[in-house]
C-alpha cells in the first residue's frame, strides 16, 4: 500500500532549513470564494472568508522566527486587511498572477534563498514559484499538477484549516511545536 501524501513526514532536515513560508491566498488561506456586491451609492465591496485557526498557525510560525509572506495573483483589500491583522509585512498581489518577480523581491529583502523557502499552494498560477522552493505543501483540494509536486499535502481543504495543519506539521518536524504551545498557553493563563 502506498503512503498517502498527508501521512508523509516533512523531514526534520528540510523543515529546519525553512526560514520563510509563502502562502498563496485564494484557495489556500480562503476557500477560493469571492463575494462581490455593491454598497449604497454604487461602490463595490468584496468579502473573503479566512479561517481563524490558520491565523493562529501563522502567528506561531512568526513566534518561531519564521518569516511569513502572502503572494496573490489578484488584488484584494480583504487580503491586505488580513495581512495587517496578522502582522505579515510581505503581502504582495499582482493582477497578472506573475508571482516569480514578487517572490524574488521578497527573497532579496529577507535575505532568504529559494531552498530556505516553503510554499503552500493550490492552483496553476502557483506552479512557477512552487517548483523553485525547497519545501512544497499543498491543500487537500489542490489541482493535480500542484499536488504531484508537493512534498506534503494537507488533509484539509483551502480556507478550512489547511494552513494551520501545515504550520503544525512544520513546527513539529522542527521540534518546536510543544515549546511554542506551552509558551502560548502560559501567556494566556
Amino acid at each position: 500500500m502506498t503512503q498517502r501524501m498527508w501521512e508523509r513526514d516533512l523531514g526534520e532536515a528540510r523543515a529546519r532549513g525553512v526560514r520563510l513560508v509563502i502562502f498563496d491566498v485564494d484557495g489556500v488561506l480562503t476557500d477560493g470564494s469571492i463575494h462581490l456586491g455593491t454598497i449604497p451609492g454604487g461602490g463595490a465591496v468584496e468579502f473573503k472568508r479566512f479561517d481563524i485557526q490558520d491565523g493562529l498557525g501563522i502567528k506561531l510560525l512568526q513566534r518561531a522566527g519564521i518569516q511569513v509572506a502572502f503572494v496573490s495573483g489578484r488584488f484584494s483589500d480583504a487580503t491586505e486587511l488580513r495581512a495587517r491583522e496578522l502582522s505579515v509585512a510581505e503581502c504582495h498581489q499582482a493582477a497578472d498572477a506573475r508571482k516569480i518577480p514578487l517572490v524574488e523581491g521578497i527573497l532579496a529583502r529577507t535575505g532568504t534563498s529559494w531552498e530556505e523557502t516553503a510554499m503552500m499552494a493550490d492552483d496553476l498560477p502557483d506552479l512557477g514559484v512552487f517548483r523553485r522552493v525547497g519545501l512544497r505543501a499543498a491543500v487537500a483540494n489542490a489541482q493535480p499538477e500542484v499536488a504531484r509536486l508537493a512534498h506534503w499535502c494537507a488533509r484539509s481543504r483551502g480556507g478550512e484549516g489547511a494552513a494551520r495543519e501545515f504550520c503544525r506539521a512544520l513546527l513539529i518536524a522542527r521540534g518546536e511545536w510543544d515549546g511554542l504551545l506551552e509558551e502560548y498557553e502560559r501567556e494566556r493563563s
